[in-house]
């Protein structure tokens, strides 16, 4: 799924306006019947309902949503807060058809004494302001918004909360943002609501499709999109009748340390259950009976050192992938490995952990890395590699930066975790929980992604498709184990592929 900055949005309605051909304010109606429909499918006509409508045409969709419930025989109080006097043309024709309509409580507000009194069991719908606002809310719409929030009713927020930027919110004023339970986004997602300093206002999302021209979706390019299970198994390779191990690649994976094997272990078994044909591991020799007796399907390679790895030996050029970093340890022997790696390696590697923060240290070593390999910080890692950010928005920018500079991949570790393709391209994640907020799940990923390099998938496809795969087990873990009670393990016995 496409997604578009809010600047591209107001285009994509012109063109459907234009190529479907169809009047904005029947557009606007189609929107309000979508909105309408999922009103109706959890409102209970008991309950007060109270329509919060701005001057513009998030205003404008509210009010022609109050007539359509009007209709249905719903009695929504109506709030129209035009504090400049002038309703957008929409708006205004909305105004006028409820008016007519005669149905429902209206009020035009015109200070806060006009405000009503909200009680904590009523539903409100948040129509004052969508997704174009460019500057934070103040005065009577500040107050309008805090009165709201004060409530603690439930809020169905059109589109996106009324206050809330479309992108990056660092620098507005958080408290003139409605906080919605519920936001129904018309036809994607606002990329604001990926933003975890945002969760406080978005609530739950969802979707409504409005039927914007598909044309316009299709030729209207953007860097952003939301990696949904239909793109993300469609690079699934299917494995051949008479294939054997050696068709699925050799992984080579290097870390673990003294007190630290688990790291190693997790990302070894991951690697294993995503398919990888066999796999090595240069470990300290602390590691070699733990992993022997834990992953007896990986190879041991083990170090001269006991507690961590100190020197690479092996013959780089007989494995098909390379990852590097669970468990390794930040020793000074670690980044001579590190460096021998980086300039011996011509294949793409899979960097994370203490080798990402070995990088941190010895930032020198950023240009020895081998083109699109894929690098996968959690935020702390991040933020020692590439600097402090203030908002998830300013971290993506960074990271499209380090990418594109470096020619690597970037998987920003998280909720909806961003690929960060060396072009710019900027992939959201689906699938995964907070479960998966636990130690070695990062560990996971790194060894599926390793295993698949190994078989031959490019770095985009092998970062894509492991992130989604790894969320998808996570959501399969959660489901048995409950989110507070999810491991990593539980992680690794759910990766499937199909």
């Amino acid at each position: 799924m496409k997604l578009f900055t809010t600047s591209k949005i107001k285009a994509l309605d012109a063109y459907t306006i234009e190529h479907e051909p169809i009047s904005s304010v029947d557009l606007m109606e189609r929107a309000a019947n979508r909105i309408a429909d999922w009103l109706l499918r959890f409102f209970d006509g008991h309950v007060s309902l109270k329509v919060f409508a701005g001057a513009g045409n998030n205003g404008g969709d509210a009010l022609a949503v109050a007539r359509i419930l009007a209709v249905c025989g719903f009695e929504p109080e109506v709030y129209l807060l035009n504090s400049v006097g002038k309703l957008s043309p929409d708006c205004a024709e909305n105004k006028a058809r409820l008016e007519k309509q005669g149905k429902v409580k209206f009020v035009e507000l015109k200070s806060e004494a006009d405000f009503p009194f909200i009680d904590s069991d009523d539903w409100m719908l948040d129509g004052l302001f969508g997704s174009g606002l460019n500057r934070s809310l103040d005065g009577i719409y500040a107050a309008l918004v805090k009165h709201i929030n004060e409530a603690r009713a439930k809020v169905i927020s059109i589109d996106i909360p009324s206050g809330l930027f479309g992108e990056d919110n660092s620098q507005n004023d958080l408290n003139a943002i409605v906080q919605a339970d519920y936001t129904l986004s018309l036809q994607f997602p606002k990329m604001a609501f990926l933003m975890p300093e945002n969760e406080q206002f978005v609530g739950q999302w969802e979707v409504l499709d409005i039927g914007l021209h598909p044309e316009a979706l299709r030729n209207t390019a953007t860097e952003y999109s939301f990696l949904e299970e239909d793109e993300a198994l469609s690079f699934v390779k299917p494995r051949g009748r008479f294939s054997h191990k050696g068709t699925y690649g050799h992984a080579l994976f290097i870390g673990g340390s003294y007190g630290k094997m688990g790291a190693a272990v997790l990302a070894s078994k991951a690697c294993l259950r995503s398919g990888v044909g066999l796999l090595s591991v240069h470990c300290p020799e602390c590691g070699v009976a733990i992993l022997q007796t834990a992953v007896p399907e990986a190879m041991c390679l083990p170090d001269k050192d006991f507690a961590h790895v100190s020197l690479l030996t092996d013959d780089l050029s007989k494995y098909s992938a390379v990852g590097i970093g669970c468990g390794l340890s930040t020793e000074p022997d670690c980044v001579k490995v590190l460096e021998h790696l980086l300039q011996d390696a011509t294949q793409p590697l899979v960097i994370d952990a203490d080798a990402l923060n070995l990088l941190s240290e010895n930032k020198e070593l950023l240009s020895l890395i081998p083109t699109y390999s894929i690098l996968t910080p959690h935020p702390k890692e991040f933020e020692r590699l590439a600097g402090a950010y203030s908002s998830r928005w300013e971290q993506i920018q960074m990271a499209r930066k380090l990418a594109s500079e470096y020619k690597v991949f970037i998987v920003l570790k998280g909720a909806y975790t961003a690929i960060i393709s060396p072009e710019g391209a900027v992939r959201f994640n689906s699938t995964g929980n907070s479960g998966m907020a636990t130690g070695g799940s990062g560990d996971v990923l790194c060894g599926m992604i390793l295993a698949l390099l190994a078989q031959g998938y490019s770095a985009d496809e092998a970062a894509l498709l492991g992130v989604f795969l790894h969320g998808r087990a996570g959501d399969i873990a959660a489901e048995k184990h409950g989110k507070e009670g999810l491991i990593a393990s539980d992680i690794i016995s759910e990766i499937r592929f199909l």
